[in-house]
């Protein structure tokens, strides 16, 4: 906390470099100076000028020269068309300033390094936030990434799953960081791109940089949003007469009596008295807001000069909830307030310093209950909340002094209702049970230092980074005790009457503080490099970086820190930006495996060849840039080893063999498995080609990869790779080790396409992007008596079941069918397909379903849009997922027992519905053979989402006083705004939390 404040302050001392001391005026001085290019040469016609608003513009002469008299050490610009602006201080000494010609290449940070857009060997994609945030307001970083860049679908790269997130170089959780705070996001996909970073990284990387403060004038940027959230559907359960009248059926289908009786059906159904014949609606307006607000606002401050620059960034954000009533309707919110500060220090010509500072404070407000699970699972009828005291009789005295004595009087009206079996429950909970607050603190500190080592070799530099992280979090709760009440109810007078009231529990409020979940994590990073870049004749472009790279995080109450180590070597060469190669290598070390095999190289060769600079192609018109690229790599990694020591025999002795006495054990050690002092390092091997081109004068540009890797190696402790006798029965003894076996194999591409046109006074772009994989079991240690349940051959994300007939119509089906295993089986229930013809249904006759899509869907597109007209503008984004499947497996669905009945049961098998039914017959039994894993319950997740329209104006012109205010603009946006699919229903349905919302937003943004 003190480095950090000691950051606040210097990033707002530097900020306002340029007020007075009391007392003190700031000397004028002339400098008369030369503006000279790259090539020494004169510059006519730049443009000088301070740092005042108001401050005279100068131009050089003939030869370059000019006069101009400004404050002592002010900050003085020069623009030049054709060049980088350039900022100095102001002294005397000034006598010749030299520009470097603007070179339109965007940079983009890959590992350890900034490469030219233009020089990537492909597998890598970034987006600008920077130049993205003012038409595209968004909270979260990965925002709709894939409607933007191929090759990441949602939830990873090219189908890998599992990337390591870094945020400026270090590894961290996405909640570190706002988009407000990003520069550029850039997706390392490729084997080849991620080499550098080792062994956790082996399924690629997500890398956030944060923005950094440039030479110039001061800013100071301000962002607030307001916005509304609204449900995009609720679970719709049937209320209580209906789910009576279903559960009369479901005890008559087992051979029971009703139940319920018709008169309290209809008691229940008339509504007259909603506290006696209770009707709990959990998504009524009783409970639920019809929308929540959520709002942030974001300043930040930066600026400096050629010797310091700065940046600071301070943000607030709140999001309350849906829920309206007791103690979450003041207490179920979340706050996040942030710090993110940075200084750039060139010390001297040759030595650059840095220092980050970065803070967040998160806290989330709730209650001590599940609402939205248990909106799952009380069923409508169960019990009446709240009772009403006035219907109480007055003559019950009994009664009136348990009113009397009450802590919890709700409103002024009611007591809390309940059960014998309800003795506390949720709702009861939410109203008087105490609240809780989750906190979570970030403390993020990063120093680096960057050396020119030219005097010792021309080309060669120093860059060492060191970052230190502490996260901590833990609960606040008050956990207050509550009386419920269960009524007994007359109708002597004609009106309903409670004649005594059944007090459960007792109140109490200890006004103790709970303390729990306290968790501590520590992550230090550490990179050392040198670095070596050079162009020979203009024309030899070469580059090299020796490396050394690691990271340890540590977490309370876990033995073993999580480690990454290695060395690493790059070197890069190019021949006019026409003929690339690059290797690059990565020496790893994990204390996962045994001594021997703790340490493996993992090398990458990556091949570019400018093709539209050739010849034959250099004079066609509609090619304006196309080059090609290929890569192979062979990463050593240690993602996937879930444990240490696995290549390490254990024996236990807490075994137990047989006694001489009937029921008496005899302590004993036994085997758990066996050594294997080989295992060794699993592996990626990829080969990837791509391209990347601009045609028609840069009106369309393309890019795509096609990519085919096999992690190789995968261990596991499979008994059919070993004789039989390597495991016993009781006393269970195994000697079975882990080893290098499985492989897993995966085939795919991705393609970018974006066109940019003006037509008449209206600017606009348009992109496509898409990736599709197939991940396979390419091998697998199994013995399956039919080969159609071998899972070698079949999707990494494979769903297996039992593949459905329909429903059983009657009993003479049943009985001429083969045998179902998986419990009684009646008409109405599922029938199921027997696939080895044995006559029996049972686990045997699994199959292959179709693709979950786990890793994302096997096919993503993207699409955005952007229309600029004078000062307003249009963008919008859509992304589609295809070829996923998922089952309709949770409690909405599937409904037995006691469970508390969804609409879906109107659709029941009945005798009289047997020809239209979709769902089995209802039951009070446990029906294991309707609710399991087959196709009767798939349903395709194939969908297309309007993500995102925002529409912005610049009020900048309409400003008097642009002196103060140099800019301004205000949007309006819609989050989630429109799903097309086949199954949207069931795709915008959350069953046991939250539902998904919409959000409608209004921004103003202003720039002092």
């Amino acid at each position: 906390m003190k480095f950090i404040k000691i950051m606040i302050c210097l990033c707002l001392m530097l900020a306002f470099p340029k007020a007075n001391i009391m007392g003190q005026s700031t000397p004028i001085i002339k400098i008369r100076a030369t503006v000279i290019g790259a090539d020494k040469q004169p510059i006519v016609g730049a443009e000088v000028k301070g740092s005042d608003e108001n401050a005279k513009v100068v131009t050089t002469d003939a030869v370059g020269k000019f006069s101009i008299d400004v404050p002592k050490n002010d900050v003085i610009s020069i623009v030049a068309k054709g060049f980088v602006i350039k900022y100095i201080t102001a002294t005397e000494q000034v006598s010749e300033i030299a520009l470097t010609p603007a070179i339109n290449r965007e940079k983009v940070r890959v590992a350890f390094r900034d490469v030219d857009k233009q020089d990537i060997l492909g597998g890598v994609s970034s987006v600008n936030v920077t130049e993205l945030l003012p038409k595209n307001y968004f909270t979260y970083p990965l925002a709709d990434m894939e409607a933007l860049i191929p090759g990441f679908n949602g939830n990873s790269n090219w189908g890998m799953g599992n990337y390591l997130f870094m945020i400026d170089g270090v590894p961290r959780e996405i909640g570190n960081v706002a988009p407000t705070e990003i520069e550029q996001i850039v997706f390392l996909k490729g084997a080849n791109a991620v080499a550098l970073y080792g062994s956790r990284a082996a399924k690629g990387v997500v890398n956030i940089i944060t923005k950094r403060g440039v030479s110039g004038k001061n800013r100071f940027d301000l962002r607030i949003n307001n916005g509304i959230n609204t449900p995009k559907a609720t679970p719709r359960y049937l209320g209580s007469a209906e789910y009576m009248s279903l559960y009369n059926e479901a005890r008559r289908n087992d051979g029971l009596t009703n139940l319920y009786s018709d008169l309290d059906i209809y008691n229940y159904a008339s509504g007259t008295n909603k506290y006696r014949y209770p009707n709990i609606d959990f998504y009524s307006p009783e409970y639920l807001k019809s929308a929540y607000g959520s709002y942030d606002a974001t300043a930040e401050i930066s600026g400096g000069n050629e010797r310091v620059k700065y940046y600071t960034n301070l943000g607030y954000a709140k999001t309350s909830s849906l829920l309206n009533f007791g103690e979450a309707k003041n207490n179920n919110s979340s706050d996040r307030l942030n710090f993110r500060g940075n200084i750039d220090v060139n010390l001297n010509e040759y030595i650059t310093f840095n220092a980050d500072a970065t803070a967040i404070f998160f806290t989330g407000r709730g209650v001590n209950a599940n609402f939205w699970n248990s909106a799952t699972t009380i069923r409508p009828n169960r019990f009446s909340p709240l009772i009403p005291i006035d219907l109480v009789e007055k003559e019950d005295e009994a009664s009136q002094v348990f009113i009397k004595n009450s802590n919890n009087i709700i409103d002024g009206k009611y007591l809390l209702g309940g059960t014998q079996l309800d003795q506390t429950n949720p709702l009861a909970t939410i109203y008087s049970g105490g609240n809780n607050q989750y906190a979570n603190r970030q403390f993020q500190f990063n120093t680096g230092i960057k050396a020119d080592l030219r005097n010792v070799l021309k080309g060669l530099t120093f860059k060492s980074a060191f970052a230190v992280d502490y996260a901590t979090e833990y609960s606040l709760s008050y956990n207050y005790t509550y009386a419920t009440y269960a009524p007994t109810w007359n109708r002597y007078s004609g009106t309903d009457l409670i004649s005594s009231l059944t007090v459960y529990n007792q109140d109490s409020r200890s006004g103790t503080q709970n303390v729990s979940g306290n968790r501590y994590r520590q992550t230090i990073a550490l990179s050392g490099q040198f670095n070596y870049d050079r162009t020979f004749n203009s024309n030899h472009n070469l580059s090299a970086i020796l490396l050394l790279n690691g990271f340890q995080q540590s977490e309370s109450a876990i033995y073993h820190r999580t480690s990454n180590a290695n060395l690493g070597f790059l070197a890069s060469y190019n021949y006019k930006q026409k003929y690339y190669a690059d290797l690059s290598a990565a020496y790893i070390h994990s204390a996962k495996l045994p001594q021997s095999n703790r340490q493996a190289l993992s090398p990458s060769v990556s091949v570019g060849w400018r093709i539209s600079e050739e010849a034959f192609l250099k004079n066609a018109n509609k090619i304006d840039d196309l080059k090609l690229t290929a890569s192979a790599s062979i990463l050593n990694t240690d993602l996937d080893i879930n444990n240490y020591f696995l290549y390490q025999g254990i024996y236990t002795g807490a075994g137990q063999w047989y006694g001489w006495k009937d029921g008496t054990g005899i302590q004993a050690t036994e085997s758990r498995r066996g050594d294997n002092p080989n295992m060794t390092f699993p592996k990626r091997e990829e080969i990837t080609v791509g391209f990347e081109g601009s045609f028609f004068k840069k009106f369309l540009t393309l890019n795509g990869n096609f990519f085919i890797n096999k992690i190789s190696g995968n261990i596991i402790q499979a008994a059919v790779l070993f004789p039989s006798y390597f495991t016993t029965g009781f006393p269970v003894s195994s000697f079975i080790p882990f080893v290098n076996y499985n492989d897993d194999k995966r085939v795919g591409f991705d393609f970018g396409a974006s066109m940019n046109r003006k037509s008449g006074s209206v600017n606009w772009t348009m992109g496509l992007n898409a990736t599709y994989y197939e991940a396979t079991a390419s091998k697998r240690a199994e013995l399956f008596e039919n080969p159609y349940q071998n899972r070698q051959g079949k999707p990494l994300d494979a769903m297996w079941g039992l593949q459905s007939l329909g429903l059983f119509q009657t009993k003479e089906e049943i009985v001429s069918s083969p045998t179902q295993t998986f419990g009684q089986v009646k008409p109405g229930d599922i029938k199921y397909k027997d696939q080895n013809g044995d006559g029996i249904i049972d686990t045997r006759d699994e199959v292959y379903l179709g693709r979950g899509g786990w890793f994302g869907s096997p096919l993503t597109l993207g699409l955005n849009f952007t229309a600029e007209w004078k000062k307003l503008t249009f963008f919008a984004l859509g992304v589609g997922r295809f070829g996923g499947n998922a089952m309709r497996s949770n409690s909405y669905f599937w409904i037995d027992a006691e469970d508390k009945y969804s609409e879906v049961v109107r659709d029941r098998w009945t005798e009289e519905t047997k020809a239209t039914a979709k769902f089995p017959r209802l039951t009070t039994l446990v029906s294991d053979n309707n609710f399991r894993s087959s196709d009767f319950w798939m349903y395709k997740t194939n969908r297309f989402d309007l993500t995102k329209v925002q529409v912005s104006y610049d009020l900048s012109n309409l400003l008097k006083m642009k002196s103060f205010v140099r800019e301004l603009g205000v949007y309006v946006s819609g989050f989630n705004l429109l799903t097309i699919a086949e199954n949207r229903e069931l795709l915008e349905l959350n069953v046991g939390s939250a539902p998904q919302t919409r959000m409608f937003n209004l921004g103003v943004k202003a720039l002092f």
